[in-house]
């Protein structure tokens, strides 16, 4: 990831001097393998809410969580993704959990929009500089100690709240967290009507399907396993508010590496089929396996893809029945039984 590569540029070029020993520092969207300075000695706290990437950096021993832990650190370190909101978020969030006088990197790749980024950085608080490398830009600034200063750029770059359709919570960077997708909300509404038993939703994001089963007295519970934490964390406040007398659970989880010990009558899922630009139609495939895996013999399973995505023949292959409910703006409805 160029961001992680251009993350400690400063450091390397002598453009801030290396921390002392005992300097605290967190780093928000850490990514596996990163590799400090030589002589970079700072203890370093990882923030890491997206459970493939979470995993190979735990197995690393480093201290890690999905969410921000802890206040007045040194030094605060964002490595940027593409979504803007997300992005501010972390450093509002990083300005409210370093010391006064604490320094703030951002990096970010020069064609996910870190120069617009730098500018609002700029516009807020005093930058204190900024450098170019590996085809990324990172800039720093020193945390003000006016907390008044403080206060208003946290404000500024802390997404306001807002309900999709006036009553879904979304999270700032996770799938849809703008409107409902199209192709969830036509996999809803294609469901057939003798859906029933203990179902679970995969891939459930802030829990737009979850919510949408509930309507369905049958079914007696339902079981979300999402990869993208903040997502959950959306995802548990709307079943909460939406569907309370549904018995729910929530998992983090990577379902392309974690087993699932549960067995379900029913499966839904959106699968997600790229975490970059491109397309990966392997981890949607990856996806078939692990609801084959987790359906009880005769469940079923019910999926939203793409027109031009190949799951027929992986439906094929395991399931004793396969076919296709619905085909509507660019999506396709399959469904299969164990």
């Amino acid at each position: 990831m160029v961001a992680a590569q251009t993350l400690y540029y400063p450091f390397e070029a002598g453009l801030l001097p290396l921390p002392a020993l005992g300097a605290r520092g967190i780093v928000f969207n850490a990514q596996p393998g990163m590799r400090r300075p030589d002589g970079f000695r700072a203890e370093l706290f990882l923030v890491q809410g997206f459970r493939p990437l979470f995993l190979p950096l735990q197995r690393s021993g480093h201290e890690i969580a999905p969410e921000p832990q802890g206040e007045g650190y040194n030094l605060a370190f964002v490595i940027c993704g593409r979504h803007r909101r997300q992005n501010e978020l972390w450093i509002a969030v990083a300005l409210a959990r370093t010391r006064p006088g604490g320094t703030i990197l951002v990096a970010g790749g020069k064609t996910d929009g870190i120069a617009s980024l730098r500018k609002r950085a700029g516009d807020l608080l005093p930058l204190a500089g900024s450098a170019s490398k590996h085809h990324g830009v990172v800039f720093w600034l020193e945390r003000p100690v006016d907390e008044a200063q403080v206060a208003s750029a946290v404000a500024a770059l802390t997404p306001a709240p807002a309900l999709v359709e006036g009553r879904y919570q979304t999270a700032p960077g996770g799938f849809s967290a703008d409107k409902v997708d199209a192709g969830s909300r036509l996999l809803a509404e294609s469901l057939p009507t003798d859906l029933k038993g203990k179902v679970a939703d995969f891939c459930s994001g802030w829990g737009y399907l979850s919510v949408r089963l509930a309507e369905r007295k049958a079914v007696s519970s339902v079981d979300l396993f999402e990869a993208d934490f903040a997502s959950l964390v959306a995802a548990r406040q709307n079943l909460a508010r939406l569907a309370p007398d549904l018995q729910t659970t929530f998992h983090w989880t990577d379902l392309a590496a974690e087993p699932i010990a549960a067995r379900y009558d029913a499966i839904v899922m959106n699968p997600p089929f790229h975490q970059g630009r491109a397309a990966e139609p392997d981890i949607g495939l990856a996806m078939i396996r692990a609801a084959h895996a987790a359906l009880k013999p005769g469940g079923r399973l019910f999926l939203v893809a793409n027109r031009g995505l190949p799951y027929e023949a992986e439906l094929a292959r395991p399931f004793t029945k396969n076919g296709e409910i619905a085909r509507a703006g660019g999506f396709k409805v399959l469904w299969a039984q164990k």
